[in-house]
């Protein structure tokens, strides 16, 4: 459980944070084991794990998948990244793992928290090669993202689009299908979009009561959405296999003992024709 005094932190407050309501940043980084999270975030972040134990796996599997994806996006020769809903910034951060693959790699990450924004100078430390860019900027207004993230990235060449756990931010539909649209009718064929997105496939009422608990004490409030649901919001793209599945089980690694088990996280990546 959360401790009863501060925890020892890199975080300093400031007007624009506010301590005393929780935070998905904070709650996140609080689950990986991280030191940027106050009181607030644990209390939220351990009584959601008690209705949904394996909240942890979930976390770390995502950041797992964001590993594989980049690498993926690499191998099939694409150097420039908008990673939207950043995060606080811990081991292999996108521009981490896709100048591994490739040292020029151009990545523009994107969020409008104002703790993110306290940590961005974390972000933009890459390769000399390369380029790394922070836009504060809100995943609703696309358009302001595109004209932005144009000084980093060339629009005529394909980009890897990352939204991992901030769609399910966007609780109405054709909202969600209005910021994909918009994002991806911006940039050219060979561009691709990933997703990774809560469901109740797996734990069924147990994750639908950790999003309550989220939504009750939490901010921004969330939801989950189906397989069917995801794969429709990809309507225009072409998925690639193994389509949408648990995040654990998209391109996993090798391992001697059978697939690894299906967490209530799954994951989608779409290539614009």
């Amino acid at each position: 459980m959360a401790a009863d005094g501060p925890k020892t932190s890199g975080l300093e407050s400031s007007r624009q944070i506010d301590t005393t309501v929780s935070h998905s940043a904070r709650i996140w980084d609080y689950w990986l084991g991280g030191r940027e999270n106050y009181r607030v975030d644990r209390e939220l972040g351990d009584r959601i794990e008690e209705l949904l134990p394996d909240i942890v796996t979930q976390a770390r599997a995502d950041r797992a998948f964001l590993g594989r994806v980049v690498r993926f996006f690499g191998e099939q020769g694409i150097r420039q990244f908008l990673d939207i809903g950043t995060g606080l910034p811990t081991v292999d951060n996108t521009h981490e793992v896709a100048q591994r693959v490739a040292p020029e790699s151009r990545i523009v990450y994107v969020d409008n928290d104002p703790l993110v924004l306290v940590h961005a100078r974390a972000l933009l430390s890459g390769t000399p090669e390369g380029a790394i860019d922070y836009l504060d900027a809100d995943m609703h207004e696309p358009e302001v993202i595109i004209e932005r993230a144009s000084a980093t990235l060339d629009f005529d060449r394909p980009i890897a689009i990352t939204m991992l756990g901030v769609l399910w931010h966007v609780l109405d539909d054709a909202e969600a299908q209005r910021i994909i649209d918009r994002l991806m009718d911006a940039v050219p064929s060979g561009s691709h979009l990933a997703v990774a997105h809560p469901t109740t496939e797996v734990t069924g009422q147990k994750m639908e009561d950790a999003i309550a608990q989220w939504n009750r004490f939490g901010s921004p409030p969330g939801r989950s959405r189906t397989p069917a649901q995801l794969a429709a919001l990809f309507h225009r793209l072409e998925l690639v296999e193994p389509g949408v599945v648990s995040s654990t089980r998209w391109r996993p690694e090798a391992l001697p003992f059978g697939e690894p088990e299906e967490i209530d996280r799954f994951s989608v990546v779409g290539r614009k024709p």
